[in-house]
């Protein structure tokens, strides 16, 4: 005799929008984030200190433009410094847009759809930054296009032994690629903020931006063929990128950088801190601008897993890099790695190992997971930790090399300093003005994600 489960027990379907959401609820919820709220004081006060970073950025690099590279504090035999530091810490933060958007939407992981679109956008801006770094050291400046393989009076061709080379085709594809992604997805959403706008010049911008768009069942299968067809480009690159970034260091025979482990261990520190900055953006995002309907418990969770997860694998790089040192019988190895724990930049070292590898620990608790001041707590503490990892791995490597004559200290300048923050302004400019003028949740997937959550509800109810 068939008997009526009870409901306690009935299995609920896991979902990542509120059902009570309407399609056009939806719609009017994020496109009202641009066109008809007005500009609060939180926003032109973050756009201020931007503003106010980017001008220092623009000092800075004039300086260098001007004087040359030795305003900057590197020496021998610390022949890179803050330029390589901050290029691969920049690099590695935009790694997590192109995971959420394409490796996760070809694995059909739903909870993807409230975060990928400022994901993506983080994901450019911090390519942007980060392809400053190169240019700038490169000293000459004005004829940095001879990196580029092309037919010239010169005879010039560019060494494609060389590691600036395979940085300048990688990071190039990667934002290439990136862009498109990005704006094939906000196509459809342009549209309705088109259709939506009051203004007329905004209507016009929106409009061009749409190319057309008008939701014809050609246009979107031309759509999704496009968008599928760049994630599948767009997956490759999340590994191939930051494993030519470890392998400009892997390919040396300098002690701390001759490693095997550094591609993989590359990929999982660029995720892991690439997912530190996504949560650091998403909880003010969240919270100021109401969207608490939109990115849930569920995607914070979520995130915090992965970066649990691809911290212990950088932790295991962090380990395996001791062992190897210590196995490999090389006293310039031991040396290294004596130098990294005893050495003058010691503290440094111990406090990555505090930030990337003990504070990410907090995350096998769910009431850590979900609990907001503690995401955002260790995400910083990730976002430094990433950053003197960096910093440990290219100047305890370089600061003692093999003749002690030659040893010295490396501390960046001032310009250094105010060329980095200059990029975290310039970085805050374009992430305000992103969520200022486009809709930073993509509409017409979460249109999608509300009926195949409304689907799931009548199919369960339909069992039970």
């Amino acid at each position: 005799m068939a008997t009526t489960p009870d409901p306690k027990h009935a299995l609920k379907p896991v979902t990542y929008v509120d059902p009570s959401h309407t399609y056009a609820g939806i719609s009017d919820k994020i496109t009202d984030m641009v066109l008809k709220r007005p500009v609060g004081q939180g926003w032109l006060a973050g756009l201020g200190i931007g503003a106010a970073g980017l001008s220092l950025l623009i000092c800075a690099i004039m300086l260098v433009l001007i004087k040359g590279v030795g305003v900057w504090g590197i020496n021998q035999p610390v022949g890179w410094g803050f330029d390589i530091i901050n290029f691969v810490w920049w690099i590695g933060i935009g790694h997590a847009g192109t995971l959420i958007s394409a490796i996760l939407l070809l694995l059909k992981q739903q909870w993807r759809t409230s975060i990928n679109r400022f994901a993506e956008a983080m994901t450019l801006f911090a390519v942007v930054c980060a392809g400053l770094f190169p240019i700038l050291h490169l000293g000459r400046h004005a004829v940095f296009y001879w990196l580029f393989p092309y037919p010239n009076t010169f005879a010039l061709w560019p060494q494609f032994r060389s590691p600036l080379l395979w940085d300048v085709f990688a990071v190039s594809t990667y934002a290439t690629v990136s862009l498109l992604f990005w704006y094939v997805g906000l196509i459809p959403d342009l549209a309705t903020m088109r259709d939506r706008a009051q203004k007329k010049f905004a209507k016009i911008a929106y409009g061009i931006f749409a190319l057309g768009w008008r939701g014809s069942a050609v246009h979107w299968s031309r759509y999704e063929t496009a968008y599928l067809l760049l994630a599948g480009l767009a997956t490759p690159l999340v590994l191939s990128v930051h494993t030519i970034v470890g392998l400009d260091f892997a390919v040396s025979v300098i002690p701390g950088w001759h490693a095997t482990i550094f591609p993989p261990y590359f990929v999982a520190g660029a995720i892991f801190a690439g997912f530190a900055m996504v949560i650091t953006l998403a909880v003010p995002l969240r919270h100021f601008y109401g969207m608490h309907d939109f990115i849930t418990m569920k995607h914070f969770d979520n995130m915090a897993k992965v970066i649990l997860a691809t911290g212990l694998m950088v932790s295991y790089g962090y380990f395996m890099e001791a062992f190897f040192g210590w196995y490999s019988a090389n006293t310039y190895e031991r040396f290294m790695i004596w130098n990294r724990m005893t050495g003058p930049y010691a503290p440094f070292y111990w406090a990555l190992l505090v930030c990337n590898f003990l504070a990410p620990q907090l995350f096998w608790f769910k009431k850590c997971r979900t609990n907001l001041l503690v995401l955002f707590v260790v995400s910083q503490f990730v976002n430094v930790g990433m950053w003197l990892e960096r910093f440990i791995i290219i100047v305890t490597s370089l600061h003692r090399d093999y003749l002690p004559s030659s040893w010295n200290m490396y501390w960046g300048t001032f310009w250094d300093w105010a060329t980095f923050i200059g990029t975290m302004g310039l970085f805050t400019t374009l992430f305000l003005l992103f969520i200022r003028l486009l809709p930073a949740i993509s509409m017409f997937e979460m249109q999608m994600l509300l009926k195949q959550t409304r689907d799931k509800e009548k199919s369960a109810g339909g069992k039970h």
